[in-house]
């Protein structure tokens, strides 16, 4: 038995994967239990591309997992998004046409490091439905720990 029913005994998985066949991608992994915040899942995002790769720490919780559901809706019906925008840490954007005429993911860090990266991504088909099946997975995950 845990000693604090509410952290939750999450096993790392990726929650976002926008990756292609060129070796351009953008994922979100979730490590595990954030351990100085119960309600919080401690997460990265990592990008890595032929010429630049970096992570950063990111800390998701049930507002930002909602949103993300919200924003894979929006992705859905044709629209860009613009995921934790408004919260403190990274935010992630989809542009559904970037200016290489495929998808691009812009990572912002502007409170830690002030970089912003842009990464083309040629996504398949169906990474909407696979986006919604990851997030079911992690929240199925965390209502049974």
């Amino acid at each position: 038995m845990r000693d604090n029913p509410d952290v939750a005994d999450i096993a790392p998985m990726d929650l976002v994967v926008l990756a292609d066949e060129e070796g351009n991608s953008v994922r979100i992994r979730v490590v595990g239990p954030m351990p100085s915040w119960p309600a919080g899942l401690a997460a990265e995002i990592i990008v890595e591309t032929p010429f630049v790769s970096g992570r950063t720490d990111l800390v998701l919780d049930d507002r930002k997992l909602r949103s993300w559901a919200e924003a894979l809706d929006t992705l859905d019906a044709g629209e860009d998004i613009a995921w934790m925008r408004m919260s403190r840490g990274p935010s992630v954007s989809i542009r559904l046409t970037g200016e290489r005429d495929c998808p691009e993911v812009v990572v912002d860090d502007e409170t830690r490091s002030m970089v912003t990266v842009r990464v083309p991504v040629d996504l398949p088909d169906d990474w909407i439905t696979d986006h919604r099946d990851r997030l079911r997975t992690l929240l199925e995950a965390r209502e049974s720990a």
